[in-house]
């Protein structure tokens, strides 16, 4: 049986997870005490409700997010997100993560995870700024080396400085998936497992929470 490793941070009322988009609002839509009107003594149940943009917490990017007409969260194949095997790649201390991290390595197919540690800022200032980001000519590496998703564990796969977003533009464009706001891939090998990161089936959105996570074989 493989062991699970959690990847996804949790998501809860007034998390912020990118500046200058609104928190989550997370609340009863039915609660039990007012549901008690409704059914047999005994029978009480919570129905929830949550108000959210869909860049919350770790969420999956589809091309969809950056082009009009590139598919959404309901057209992209479970194949894209979902068993994927995949390989860590160790960014530790470096802010701009360049072509030379992923040189050598069989990414072919897989779903690249980058380290870089910064998942340590999680829900704190520090998280917006100066975060490790990589570069278009690493996105145009991983394209041509035919990788089917890449995720990291830090605010944005780009470089969120200027007004660019090269690394999306890229990668979406090829139809390979970011997961982004990824945490404990410290805990991962090399090599050797899976990563799955699947989406609700949404029409018209391209951005969606996903709880992901790494199946070791």
């Amino acid at each position: 049986m493989p062991s699970f490793i959690d990847l996804s941070h949790t998501i809860f009322d007034g998390l912020v997870t990118y500046k200058g988009l609104p928190a989550p609002i997370i609340c009863d839509y039915l609660s039990r005490e007012n549901s008690k009107a409704l059914y047999e003594e005994g029978t009480e149940f919570q129905i929830g409700k949550i108000e959210m943009v869909t860049n919350t917490g770790t969420y999956i990017d589809c091309p969809f997010h950056r082009f009009a007409n590139g598919k959404d969260l309901s057209e992209i194949e479970l194949a894209q997100c979902a068993a994927l095997d995949a390989i860590t790649i160790n960014a530790f201390g470096a802010t701009e993560i360049g072509k030379s991290f992923f040189e050598g390595k069989a990414l072919k197919g897989k779903a690249v995870l980058v380290y870089t540690n910064w998942a340590r800022h999680w829900n704190i200032a520090a998280y917006f700024e100066g975060h490790p980001y990589l570069t278009q000519e690493a996105a145009e590496y991983l394209r041509d080396q035919d990788a089917k998703l890449v995720g990291i564990d830090s605010h944005n796969i780009d470089n969120t400085a200027g007004k660019s977003r090269p690394v999306h533009t890229t990668l979406l464009g090829a139809g390979i998936l970011i997961v982004e706001h990824l945490c404990n891939l410290d805990k991962l090998p090399e090599r050797d497992y899976q990563f799955n990161a699947v989406p609700p089936k949404v029409k018209g959105a391209g951005t969606f929470p996903v709880r992901a996570y790494a199946s070791l074989l």
